[in-house]
């Protein structure tokens, strides 16, 4: 946050949580004496575009390796696609915790309490490391069962699933911690770094897959297990590079393994008071993003191989709404350490100004070059003309997605979980799997008919949350 925001506070004398005063000038976009406007979009920024570049260019990264995993034919598109899901759902319970970890890390940075900022790191990473190696035992003993759960048809692609998810499974913890340290690092606003480790896990695994996958310069062709043995090589680096800088003394977020590892009540009932929500959230929305997916996956392996296409780069567009909602949950945190909830509102507001510019950006480009693209992964004239298609349904989205993204940081900043894990149980869980059901079984819509019900689905949730978002009940949320 700025120098003089933060100068201002400490010479106010601060209004009550909630006051009338306060109301009004939120209601008007006002803004403190010595604030302009200027000087809160160069904090957003200087917290959302290392986000930004980081998130997408490790989603380009994605692309890149399926692009490569895709000259091996429509089932090795299809074997890494059904492994996607099971991993996510192994995922949600540290990741939850890790938006407990964000908040509250933001919310001490705001309140000046650097102690037990790292306190709370030094939780987070605790609890991630018990989850994570339950989640990839757990992952590596039931591969095979989860992919077949996942609708493998065919048995080329069930094998190449199966070993897909369990080299995953290998460097699951490695992963899991790493993300543990970015989420903290971006609650207290530093997301250049994480860019930094990120950025150099993907470099690595990009070229090991050039040397895995099809085999080059000597070394063996492993096909999709090469995929996934390069991924998991590149997360190691990720967080052996994380490890080393949070250790070094003179960030504000340090480890001192001599402080302990101990476990603290009051730190872990703050972190999992924020997370269970979101767990929650989290776990409906796996569930129901299974449901749909099995749907499509009964449409035969190239429709699957299309919608996996089209939602890796669904995905790319993902970035800029969780890039500038990074900026948004840090920014929306530190502001309610402060006691300054119409900060936080007036951060929000211009976020979302500047999410919503990438995201027409975006939309026009998936829906004038949407088929060249889908070709980058598959030459096949099916692929093509049906992902051509499926990209308007992209570009459609993502006004909507950005918005979403934005307010449910702020939400998530604010610790606000319990109202976005409902909304996701209404869409996700219900309208969009039910609908996809009813629109490909009933009315023969195809693959199609999953992309209408996607669009519903984030056409609702966008206005849930727009609608919890200025209730205004965010403000007064105590953690």
């Amino acid at each position: 946050m700025s120098e003089k925001f933060n100068k201002y506070v400490l010479a106010l004398d601060l209004v009550e949580d909630g006051s009338e005063t306060e109301i009004k000038d939120i209601k008007k976009n006002q803004l403190p004496p010595s604030i302009t406007s200027k000087m809160l979009y160069a904090d957003i920024v200087k917290i959302a575009w290392p986000s930004v570049v980081e998130l997408t260019l490790t989603q380009l990264a994605s692309m890149v390796d399926l692009m490569m995993v895709g000259g091996l034919g429509a089932w090795a598109l299809t074997s890494v696609g059904l492994t996607v899901q099971p991993k996510f759902l192994l995922m949600t319970i540290f990741m939850a915790m890790n938006v407990g970890a964000t908040a509250m890390a933001a919310r001490y940075k705001g309140a000046g309490d650097q102690e037990k900022a790292n306190l709370i790191l030094r939780q987070a990473l605790l609890l991630t490391l018990i989850i994570s190696v339950i989640s990839s035992i757990t992952g590596y003993v039931f591969a095979e069962k989860l992919i077949l759960f996942m609708g493998a048809a065919e048995e080329k692609t069930l094998h190449g699933g199966t070993i897909y998810l369990k080299i995953q499974m290998v460097g699951f913890t490695f992963m899991a911690l790493t993300s543990t340290i970015t989420a903290a690092l971006r609650g207290v606003g530093n997301s250049r770094t994480a860019m930094i480790y990120n950025l150099t896990s993907n470099v690595v695994n990009v070229f090991l897959n050039y040397l895995l996958i099809e085999g080059h310069f000597g070394f063996p062709r492993l096909e999709v297990a090469g995929a996934s043995l390069a991924t998991i090589i590149g997360q190691l680096f990720a967080f052996v590079f994380a490890l080393t800088y949070i250790m070094k003394g003179d960030q504000y977020l340090h480890l001192r393994f001599m402080d302990g590892f101990k476990p603290d009540p009051h730190s872990l009932k703050q972190i999992v008071t924020i997370g269970a929500p979101a767990m929650l959230e989290q776990l409906l929305m796996r569930v129901g993003v299974i449901i749909y997916v099995k749907t499509i996956a009964g449409l035969g392996t190239v429709a699957y191989a299309v919608h996996q296409v089209c939602m890796n780069i669904q995905a790319l567009s993902f970035m800029n709404g969780q890039g500038f909602a990074v900026s948004a949950t840090s920014l929306t945190g530190q502001s309610l350490g402060k006691n300054r909830p119409d900060m936080a509102h007036a951060y929000v507001h211009r976020t979302r100004r500047l999410g919503m510019s990438v995201s027409l950006i975006l939309a026009a480009i998936f829906v004038f070059w949407g088929g060249k693209i889908v070709s980058l992964y598959n030459d096949s004239p099916d692929i093509i003309s049906q992902g051509a298609r499926i990209m308007m349904f992209v570009g459609f989205t993502q006004p909507l997605q950005s918005s979403q993204f934005i307010l449910s940081g702020s939400l998530r900043g604010a610790g606000d979980t319990r109202a976005t894990a409902i909304i996701t149980f209404i869409t996700v869980l219900l309208i969009r799997p039910l609908l996809a059901v009813y629109l490909i079984n009933v009315w023969n819509l195809g693959l199609e008919g999953a992309w209408f019900a996607f669009i519903a689905d984030q056409t609702i949730r966008s206005a849930l949350v727009l609608i919890r978002y200025n209730s205004g009940k965010w403000k007064r949320i105590k953690v």
